[in-house]
């Protein structure tokens, strides 16, 4: 299994900001105000992954790798590299709506008191899955066996 690549994260967000902008653009009266925590809930989840990550940043650097007590089985491993795929996907598909909602309500502001009210739920919706992202792709570099060789070709 291969190392999440940046790009396509970037790629996902792109999209789903784009296609969040011109549905937003075309709806955005009918939408109901955003509260100030809408997107706050992808904070716990991106504290767990942190947390997890240490605990198995240390449990590799350890070489406590098994099916001891007190060691990392490796199938709990390939699980926290499969949640940390998805989580980061979940991210930047996430950060891109909320990036897609706040290209919308940036110029709106001015003259739209809700665009002005709904900004700063956007914002830390936006900041919550950044920070889901980084937690995810922190797991997935966690996870990583100290004997693996680099992605990167040598050159």
């Amino acid at each position: 299994m291969s190392t999440t690549r940046i790009r396509d994260l970037l790629g996902l967000a792109a999209f789903a900001a784009i296609a969040t902008w011109l549905l937003v653009r075309a709806f955005y009266g009918s939408l109901p105000p955003i509260p100030l925590f809408a997107g706050a809930s992808l904070y716990p989840v991106a504290a767990i992954e942190v947390g997890v990550a240490f605990m198995i940043r240390s449990r590799v650097r350890g070489h406590q790798l098994g099916q001891g007590p007190r060691q990392l089985h490796p199938i709990t491993a390939a699980r926290a590299v499969a949640l940390a795929k998805a989580s980061a996907l979940v991210g930047a598909a996430t950060s891109g709506v909320w990036l897609g909602l706040l290209l919308y309500l940036l110029p709106q502001r001015s003259t739209v008191q809700a665009a002005s009210d709904d900004t700063v739920g956007t914002v830390v919706g936006l900041v919550a899955g950044v920070a889901l992202v980084a937690a995810a792709l922190w797991l997935e570099h966690c996870c990583k066996a100290p004997d693996e060789p680099p992605d990167e070709p040598a050159v």
